[in-house]
């Protein structure tokens, strides 16, 4: 409770603790965590996503520096590659931000990827609510731009920003379906380069070609061009931030209810599929018929298939028979 308490008085030591425990997997952190999560829900989190070298943590540096001026507080989550030596965080995007690092009302942190793909880290989730429960006003979260793929943010962020920049080859392939429908606001980074308005209206026309029924909500996503060393179009970005976290606050907050359900769903599935690769698989890989098994399978007596789907279901009966899961073989049935 000492530790709820000075985190959410904004306590920087308990925090930078707590998240580091919480990224080391401590089963300590997890028992904070649940006590700090009746204090979340306040911040509004902001996912900043798109390839590596668009300007990503430049643009997250002048989007701080503009809440800054309105009397906001920043949390910062900046996922960042993983070092091949020591596992830990590059933390180039920290170096980019730290001019911001003296100031009391910005918290960064950054988290290594650690082998993880789809743009969050496991760890990421819980770090965004540690300082949405610390009280920060406004959450961003950039990814590490893994590519096409990386839109795990979309699950995390209440709005989602997706960044490009003109000059990277086909500029109508640069941003593929995945990424293109996660997008709230879309921008245009580096406009000073050539290309940059024909970026603008390439990512104009695929929003306006997408499927029917795309915009029922009342929400059509914007785009934007910025010069985000000079801080050119930023001011109008934020106002189309703020616009959407007023949009999604009206009738009553239904908009962002619907967003909730969507975004507390991806977080359990998370949080299931970390506890049963934490507790059940290392049981399965430590049975001692797991060798006979793996025998079984090179010699084609059986198949991993077949192996993997009696694994499942004898785990289901026994949760249907209200028993622990304990595995004591790796196939749980006799051959």
């Amino acid at each position: 409770m000492d530790v709820i308490k000075q985190i959410r008085q904004g306590d920087i030591r308990a925090t930078a603790r707590l998240m580091r425990d919480l990224d080391e997997g401590e089963a300590q952190a997890r028992e904070v965590l649940k006590g700090l999560y009746q204090y979340t829900g306040r911040a509004h989190i902001v996912g900043v996503t798109g390839s590596p070298g668009v300007g990503k943590s430049t643009l997250t540096d002048r989007m701080i520096q503009y809440l800054r001026e309105k009397g906001l507080t920043v949390g910062v989550v900046a996922v960042d590659p993983t070092s091949p030596f020591s596992g830990g965080a590059i933390l180039g995007d920290r170096i980019r931000m730290q001019r911001h690092a003296t100031d009391e009302g910005v918290f960064i942190r950054s988290l290594a990827t650690r082998g993880h793909f789809g743009g969050l880290t496991a760890s990421a989730r819980a770090v965004i609510n540690v300082l949405d429960a610390m009280g920060k006003d406004f959450i961003l979260v950039e990814t590490v731009g893994v590519g096409q793929d990386e839109v795990e943010i979309a699950g995390a962020a209440h709005t989602t920003i997706v960044v490009t920049v003109p000059g990277m080859g086909d500029d109508i392939q640069a941003i593929k379906a995945g990424i293109l429908e996660i997008g709230d606001i879309f921008v245009v980074n580096k406009a000073d380069r050539e290309g940059a308005d024909r970026t603008y209206q390439d990512l104009v026309t695929m929003i306006d070609m997408r499927q029917p029924g795309h915009g029922e909500d009342g929400w059509r996503p914007l785009v934007f061009k910025t010069e985000a060393p000079k801080s050119l179009g930023v001011p109008e970005l934020m106002a189309a931030i703020l616009d959407h976290r007023d949009y999604l606050r009206r009738e009553g907050g239904r908009h962002l209810a619907r967003l909730m359900v969507t975004r507390l769903r991806g977080e359990l599935v998370d949080l299931v599929t970390q506890g049963i690769r934490e507790k059940i698989l290392p049981r399965i890989l430590a049975a001692e018929s797991l060798e006979r098994v793996l025998a079984d399978i090179a010699g084609k007596k059986t198949d991993p298939y077949t192996v993997a789907d009696e694994i499942v279901n004898r785990l289901l009966q026994t949760v249907a028979r209200g028993q622990e899961p304990v595995v004591s073989s790796p196939l749980l049935v006799d051959r």
